[in-house]
């Protein structure tokens, strides 16, 4: 039986490391700021996960909506919670967001999912 979030991280990490194996400067310069972005900072690690899902949203990137719903579940941020973002990237982004929503919240079921097995 397939596991869509294992899948996803394997795949992710996998293609992350070909594409920083080509040493491209700019590429793994792209990387670490990305990095440093979502790190403790004036903003808590929690908030920048939740911006960043609802900027994945708007922009309807449903790779970056899976990652940022995986760190927002890693931080402990709830159902209720991410729901919530839903509602704020969709009234961001207009009805077009609704589709990446519904994968949101079938993935986040995926990562419920996950967490019960452990």
């Amino acid at each position: 039986m397939s596991n869509p979030v294992i899948e996803f991280n394997e795949y992710r990490s996998r293609m992350n490391a070909k594409i920083l194996e080509s040493d491209n400067l700019v590429l793994k310069r792209m990387f670490n700021l990305d990095m440093l972005t979502y790190q403790q900072g004036a903003l808590d690690v929690n908030v920048k996960e939740m911006l960043g899902l609802v900027s994945s949203m708007v922009l309807r990137c449903d790779d970056c909506i899976k990652y940022h719903l995986g760190k927002c579940f890693d931080e402990g941020i709830t159902k209720q919670e991410i729901f919530e973002v839903f509602a704020i990237a969709n009234l961001v982004g207009g009805t077009i967001v609704i589709p990446h929503t519904r994968r949101a919240a079938e993935y986040w079921e995926e990562l419920e999912k996950n967490n019960e097995t452990k």
